[in-house]
């Protein structure tokens, strides 16, 4: 597992962004430690626990299916980037020739339930091919107010 945190600030980078980088072998006996990561990171910018829980939850769905496409010996990776009020998630794979993520399971609904957006992320031209899922999760703006 290599894990990157946050180094000098890129040219038109927002201040307070961060950026953290975690790879892993894409292989479901090495996701744990992206769930551990999710879930610390969503804690660390002040989600509550129930987000905390849906981004853990979320990240481990949209890795256990980039596992089901990966080449052999492909190493995920995912970059979690952290802005005031949103957290996202980027996961990739170099992916077997052909393959391509399902969208229509019962898995993939749960995961566009626990994010406020996800995107697919295709790049067959490239050799070999990648794909990937972005997540992104946004905190509620607290000046808004339900009515009753």
């Amino acid at each position: 597992m290599a894990v990157g945190g946050p180094g000098e600030q890129a040219a038109g980078e927002a201040p307070d962004h961060r950026s953290v980088l975690v790879q892993v072998r894409a292989s479901a006996a090495d996701l744990p430690p992206l769930r551990v990561v999710a879930a610390d990171l969503a804690a660390r910018v002040d989600f509550d626990l129930d987000t905390v829980a849906d981004l853990r939850l979320a990240v481990d769905e949209a890795a256990s299916e980039l596992v089901l496409v990966a080449a052999p010996d492909a190493v995920l990776t995912c970059v979690f980037s952290l802005d005031p009020g949103q957290m996202e998630v980027t996961l990739s794979v170099p992916a077997r020739a052909g393959a391509r993520l399902r969208q229509d399971t019962f898995g993939w609904r749960v995961l566009c339930t626990l994010v406020d957006e996800v995107r697919v992320i295709a790049q067959p031209e490239s050799d070999p091919p990648l794909l990937g899922i972005s997540l992104c999760k946004r905190r509620p703006d607290p000046t808004l107010t339900e009515r009753p």
